[in-house]
Formats: C-alpha cells, sequence, structure tokens
C-alpha cells in the first residue's frame, strides 16, 4: 500500500453497536439490526478539552530522542513527554495498519472488529469509534490525512473519524469558539517507500544508528534506517506545526495532545510481527491543566485504551463494549496500587495481512502474544504457514507476492540476495523470514531483542503453561475467535487491496 492510502468518505450515518453479555460476546456477526449504543450525559467536570491525536504510519520504538535515540532528532515530541507525560510500553492492538487503527478507534482489541482484524477489510457497521460517540455529545471532529484504513467502511458516506480537511490549519479557520473539538492528524510518514540517501542528506550521521538487533549491521541497512528517520522528523515537524497553530490561537492550555504510532517499523522482523520491534510504539500525552508534566510511566498501555480515555477526560462514561481501559488513572498522580497492577501485561496478535501464503491458501498469519515486563509468549496458530510469507520458490496466493507481508525495501533486498553470506546472515534471514513453531517465549532479562526461543526449555516450562494459560484466558473473555477454535472467520473474509507489486530484482 502506499502512502496515499486512506479510507476518506464523507458524510455520516446512524449506526448500531451489539450488545455484549456475559463476558464481552463477540461482535464477528453482529447484525445491523442491533440496538443503537446509547449515550452517557457528561457529568458535571468543568471542562471539557479538545483532543488533538496525532498518528504516524510505521514509526517504532523507541525511535524519538526522548527515548534516547543518539541520530533521530523529534523536538515535537520531546516536548511533549517534557511537558506531558512520556509511555516506555505502549504497544499497538496489531502490527498492521487497517487493525491497528481500528482498535484505536473503537477501543476494542482488534480481534473483536470482524472482517477489520485484516488489512484492506470492511469496517463494519456494528462497530461504534469515538469521534462519533463524541460528535454526538457536542464534539466537533475531523481529520486530515490517513485515518482508518486501507479499507472500505461499510455504510458509503460514513466517516470514522469525522469529516475530512486538508490539514488541521483549515478545520481550525472554521471552528467556532466555546465548542470542543477533536481531530485525528495522520500522516503517510514514515510509511514506505523512502527516498533514498534522504537521511545522510539531511546530516545523520549513519556510523551512529543504533540498529535494532534482527537487522544486519551493512551500510544497506543502516542507510535504509537513516532513510526511515528522515520521515519519522517531517512527521515530528507536521505536529509541530500543529502544535504551532494552536498555541497562536490560544487553544494548547485547553486541547489534550497525544502523539502516537500505529505499529513498528517496516523492516524484516519488525512490521507485521508480535515482538517489540512490530508492536511497541512512541506515546506521549500533554494536558498540563489536568496532569503532571515530566512523568514517565512504565506500566503497560495498548492503543486501545486511548479511545475510553478520550471518553473519559470528555466527561462520558466509557462504552460497554469496550476493552481498552481508560489511562486517566495513571496519569493523574497518586493512581492507585490496583489501578497499576492491572496493567501488568498487554496483549496484542496478528490476522491477515497481506494473502501470501502458498496458494490457494487466502489466509494470513494468525498469532497472539501476552507481554510483560519479564516475558513475551507467542501464540502461533498456524505453524504450518509463512509469518512473513511465502518465498521466492513458492506459488503464493497472489501472484509474485512472496515474502510480501515485510514491506519491501533496501534492507530485505540485502537480507534476501546475502541470506548464505555467513552464520550470522542466515541466522538473521531465518528469524525474519522461516517458519516458526507454534509457541514462541522470550526472557527479557536475558534476551531484551527477544531473538532466542526459550518455549522447548526444561527451566521455563511453569513460566510458558502460566502465561499460555493466561492469554487463552483473557482472549475467551474478549471473545476472541482464534481462542474458540473458529479462527477461519478471519481467512474468509475478502482482500480488498489486489495484488501487491514487487520489483523484480527481489
Amino acid at each position: 500500500m502506499s502512502k496515499s492510502d486512506t479510507a476518506g468518505t464523507k458524510g455520516m450515518t446512524r449506526v448500531a453497536q451489539p450488545r455484549l453479555a456475559g463476558v464481552c460476546l463477540l461482535t464477528v456477526l453482529a447484525a445491523l439490526t442491533a440496538e443503537p449504543l446509547a449515550i452517557v450525559a457528561a457529568t458535571d467536570r468543568p471542562e471539557r478539552p479538545n483532543i488533538l491525536l496525532a498518528i504516524a504510519d510505521d514509526w517504532g520504538w523507541p525511535h524519538a530522542s526522548a527515548y534516547g535515540d543518539p541520530v533521530v532528532r523529534t523536538p515535537t515530541f520531546d516536548r511533549l513527554a517534557r511537558e506531558g507525560i512520556l509511555f516506555q510500553h505502549a504497544y499497538a492492538s496489531s502490527p498492521s495498519c487497517t487493525p491497528s487503527r481500528g482498535a484505536l478507534l473503537t477501543g476494542q482489541y482488534h480481534w473483536r472488529l470482524a472482517a477489520a482484524a485484516n488489512l484492506w477489510s470492511v469496517f463494519p457497521d456494528a462497530l461504534m469509534t469515538y469521534p462519533e460517540v463524541l460528535e454526538r455529545s457536542g464534539y466537533r471532529t475531523g481529520h486530515a490525512g490517513k485515518a482508518w484504513g486501507p479499507g472500505r467502511v461499510a455504510s458509503s458516506g460514513r466517516q470514522l473519524a469525522g469529516p475530512r480537511y486538508p490539514d488541521f490549519a483549515r478545520f481550525l479557520e472554521d471552528h467556532p469558539e466555546g465548542r470542543p473539538f477533536c481531530f485525528w492528524l495522520g500522516s503517510g510518514d514514515p510509511h514506505r517507500p523512502f527516498a533514498a540517501g534522504s537521511g545522510e542528506a539531511a546530516g545523520m550521521e549513519i556510523g551512529r544508528i543504533v540498529l535494532p538487533a534482527c537487522l544486519p549491521d551493512h551500510a544497506d541497512v543502516r542507510g535504509d534506517v537513516a532513510d526511515y528517520y528522515f520521515e519519522v522528523q517531517r512527521f515530528d515537524r507536521l505536529v509541530g506545526q500543529a502544535i504551532d497553530l494552536l498555541e497562536a490561537r490560544g487553544l494548547l492550555s485547553d486541547t489534550l495532545v497525544v502523539m502516537t504510532s500505529d505499529h513498528g517499523m517496516p523492516f524484516p522482523r519488525c512490521k507485521s510481527n508480535l515482538y517489540d520491534t512490530g508492536v511497541r510504539v512512541p506515546l506521549a500525552i500533554r494536558w498540563p491543566k489536568r496532569f503532571d508534566g515530566g512523568q514517565v510511566i512504565r506500566c503497560f498501555a495498548s492503543l486501545s485504551d486511548l479511545a475510553p480515555t478520550f471518553l473519559d477526560v470528555a466527561g462520558l462514561s466509557r462504552s460497554p463494549e469496550m476493552t481498552g481501559r481508560s489511562l486517566v488513572g495513571i496519569m493523574r498522580d497518586g493512581a492507585s496500587g490496583e489501578e497499576r497492577r492491572a496493567r501488568e501485561c498487554v496483549l496484542f496478535g496478528k490476522e491477515r495481512h497481506v494473502p501470501s501464503q502458498e496458494a490457494p491458501d487466502m489466509g494470513g498469519y494468525p498469532c497472539r502474544a501476552v507481554r510483560t515486563h519479564r516475558f513475551l509468549f507467542i501464540r502461533n496458530y498456524r505453524p504450518d504457514r509463512w509469518p512473513a510469507g511465502t518465498p521466492r520458490h513458492t506459488r503464493a496466493a497472489i501472484p509474485g507476492a512472496w515474502l510480501a507481508d515485510c514491506d519491501n525495501g533496501p534492507t530485505k533486498t540485502y537480507m534476501v540476495h546475502h541470506r548464505n553470506r555467513d552464520a550470522a546472515h542466515r541466522r538473521l534471514y531465518r528469524l525474519a523470514f522461516a517458519k516458526r513453531p507454534a509457541e514462541e517465549l522470550y526472557d527479557l532479562r536475558s534476551d531484551p531483542h527477544q531473538l532466542h526461543n526459550v518455549a522447548d526449555e526444561a527451566a521455563y516450562a511453569a513460566d510458558k503453561k502460566r502465561l499460555a494459560e493466561r492469554l487463552q484466558t483473557e482472549l475467551r473473555a474478549t471473545g476472541d475467535p482464534r481462542a474458540a477454535g473458529r479462527g477461519d472467520v478471519f481467512d474468509r473474509q475478502p482482500y480488498l487491496g489486489g495484488a501487491p507489486r514487487f520489483p523484480g530484482n527481489l
């Protein structure tokens, strides 16, 4: 998909939301005749802040100077972290654009979103988004750039993040005084393709780049990461311009500003994977009127927590179908121990990214994971499939779509061409592209980069059993079809993206 992929539509329709009974029954087959979501009246809070969400496309943790990256420069993000709250452990629900953005908008794990659990899918009418809830409560909504997607909204004309504007400045020009707003500021950066050499031309010191441990150390790779950094910095400038507009209009102090990304960087074993390189994202939140600045939060947060957080600060109750939890409690001073204990782990997963399994299989690479501060446990439901798509010698479901769950670029090309160069190259190639076992377990104390699977080691048997049971319990409680043996409902959904284009030199 290209940087221009968006789901911009016009108008608004009345949508329905199924009721959840017992332990959060699944919305997968929800009928459009279900009862509409009830909007809870605002409380007596004295103020309802404006809400600005700035979201990048494929920007991974820890690529911001606030996190200590020695090369990339992100002064806007750093300011938000300094004057607001910096999250060290924020995670996407899925390392793929469409499901991650759907989870953020609905406040639900992506596996509850029916077809929208996949890339290039259909967003069901039965699902409500937080901008729609806020609009019904009096907020003015809008978006610019990439919002939900790529995909198609079931009801033609429905806009999940509010009406589309050419930019944030145009939205503010028409904004009536005294009415709160909720704006989604999206960007296509740092999604591939990159302009080759842009990072080095901008003055980045290639030799100082700290490469992810899953990538080989080579000039081609370093240059590719520098070009990715160049686009991270461009996104940072875009958000800086939006903050300047708020300051010029005297609105910044009344605005909750959130800056984050939909998932990790577009590199092998990163995007479309459940390792930290694929699901861990930057996150900073600023609203000094309510939350003390200079905080660093190390307990876990999910991007699906943002929707209930936005409703909370607007004086609205959390919608009952949401699996996310408001972050307000942990952003306030004196958050209870119970609140923090509830965030001792985070869940995420993946369904179909690109249909690149062996023909005629149109499925994806389904997997789920639970992450604690000590361990990462991953359940791969179809270890017979290829985690990054078929290699070149096999026939993919979509012709030419080999290794298609990994974006094309210089790093991927280098790793494919040099996979047999030596033992180190062979190992990194296997970690990125080879088939994986049904269970993966990583001890983050000894293996923070998640490269050595200890799932079969006897010393970790009890830890694996405990984490596997916890993951299964949480998935069942949130109505995941995979946990109930009905995961084929995801594979049967249509893929709207068409055949991807792959350069012949790979």
